[in-house]
């Protein structure tokens, strides 16, 4: 176990400590976020910073250490020689010397009284890597899993998938997420009508005032120079900014922008405000969205219902939406409601009466935001593709009759397999006659634009892997 952090520096074998233990955990098929949340605090930051680069390396790791030894030992044992070899084995980027953390990740097993009686194998195999490193790394170029750090079918079905790019995917995926912001639209006058062209510059300008650079991205969005905690950030307790990634940043606009021209191209609509659903909702980045974006359309009277089947995740969407000022509701706002429920279990939460816009960021692979959650890739397998997708269809299928003649429902999830994507749709077309696909973005990918180009000023992406799908539903006989 890692010792209570005591006052001053925390020395660097318990970092690796910490790092192993969360790098141990996503090796049993826990998530690195469930794992940090139980590191101590005062170590929190250190281990997410080295266990992350760990991850990011782990398959080149593994290759190191099947040379080293014959066999894996114990799991704790392993992860620190893992973590080790994955910092180490490339030292322009290595977070310390290589040196330096042989020594340290040896000091950190004999401190560790479930590693101890391997220190002396640790020891053993790290300093004939230092010996050997350059021959070793050679021999280990051939393995694709270490060349790319990604599970072998991961490999082969992103090549299957996009034949032309899959290799400005991995690396992409190599690196880590920028920090990058949706600023509030409603918070900002536009006296000339272009609301997001004045949020976002005034918004940069509160940015530069902090000392915070950053530049604009896509209508809404701002890219921070560098990661900050959020309390950094000027008016983000008050709801003028949140976090949320680019491509995310698409949805809300793609769904709400000509809904009422759909609408009435369908036919009279009765009376009464627009009814929004937001299908799997939490953490409630893309209900608020939907919520600032109407408010800035004028459209005060709409109701958007955001569901979840996780209770403690509903949470999250309260505690997002209270901080951007949405509940309670004030007057000439959008209402919003929270509810725990399944989405495709409609008879337990639906009142019958029809939406004008569903929003369905279904459950995936994740395989698109790797960048942030590097376990991802460790902790998916082959079979949950085929078994999203299968809950995909489910949610599809539920909630398309719930829908309004003229009525949209955007599809997207966070994935670069277009298993997940762009097949589930081109099925869900062919079955349903009444759905009509409207011109989308389908699969955006980490590292290209939108047009498959690579991105401009050496940039590593701008957004994250997504996939987005605008479908309408037709009135009948049409």
């Amino acid at each position: 176990m890692v010792q209570p952090a005591g006052p001053g520096p925390v020395p660097l074998w318990r970092q690796l400590q910490a790092a192993a233990g969360v790098l141990e955990a996503v090796l049993a098929g826990r998530s690195a976020t469930e794992a940090l949340a139980t590191t101590q605090a005062a170590l929190r930051p250190a281990a997410q910073a080295l266990s992350f680069h760990a991850m990011r390396e782990l398959g080149r790791a593994q290759a190191l250490r099947a040379r080293l030894a014959r066999r894996a030992p114990p799991p704790a044992a392993d992860a620190l020689l893992l973590t080790a070899l994955a910092l180490a084995w490339d030292a322009p980027r290595a977070p310390y010397e290589p040196f330096t953390l042989v020594d340290q990740a040896v000091e950190a097993a004999k401190h560790h009284a479930g590693m101890r009686a391997q220190s002396g194998f640790i020891n053993a195999c790290l300093r004939r890597f230092l010996r050997e490193r350059d021959a070793l790394v050679r021999a280990t170029d051939s393995d694709p899993v270490a060349r790319w750090n990604h599970p072998r079918w991961w490999i082969e079905r992103l090549k299957a998938d996009h034949p032309q790019h899959w290799q400005a995917v991995l690396q992409a995926s190599q690196q880590a997420a920028p920090m990058t912001l949706r600023v509030n639209l409603a918070h900002h006058h536009a006296p000339n009508g272009h609301a997001e062209q004045a949020g976002v510059t005034q918004y940069l300008k509160r940015l530069a005032d902090a000392g915070i650079a950053a530049h604009a991205v896509g209508d809404a969005g701002v890219v921070l120079d560098k990661a900050r905690p959020v309390h950094e950030l000027p008016g983000f307790a008050d709801g003028a900014a949140s976090v949320q990634d680019a491509a995310a940043q698409r949805a809300a606009p793609l769904l709400l922008h000509g809904l009422r021209d759909s609408l009435s191209a369908a036919g009279p609509r009765p009376a009464g405000p627009l009814r929004v659903l937001d299908a799997c909702a939490a953490p409630g980045g893309k209900t608020a969205h939907l919520l600032e974006l109407l408010q800035s359309l004028g459209e005060a009277d709409a109701r958007v219902l955001a569901l979840d089947a996780d209770a403690r995740r509903c949470e999250r969407i309260h505690d997002t939406l209270q901080r951007l000022k949405f509940m309670p509701p004030a007057p000439g706002q959008p209402q919003a409601e929270v509810r725990t429920a399944d989405a495709a279990e409609v008879a337990a939460w639906w009142d019958g009466q029809p939406f004008d816009a569903i929003l369905l960021d279904a459950p995936c692979t994740a395989s698109g935001i790797v960048r942030r959650h590097p376990d991802v890739r460790w902790l998916r397998r082959e079979s949950d593709v085929a078994q999203l997708a299968a809950t995909q269809t489910r949610l599809l299928e539920a909630l398309w009759p719930l829908l309004r003649p003229g009525g949209r429902l955007l599809y997207c999830t966070c994935s670069v397999f277009r298993e997940e994507g762009e097949r589930r749709v081109a099925a869900f077309v062919a079955h349903n006659t009444d759905a009509r696909l409207l011109p989308s973005p389908g699969h955006l990918l980490p590292g290209l634009t939108e047009n498959g180009a690579a991105l401009p000023d050496n940039r590593t992406g701008e957004h994250d892997g997504f996939f987005h799908a605008l479908l309408c539903r037709q009135p009948p006989g049409r």
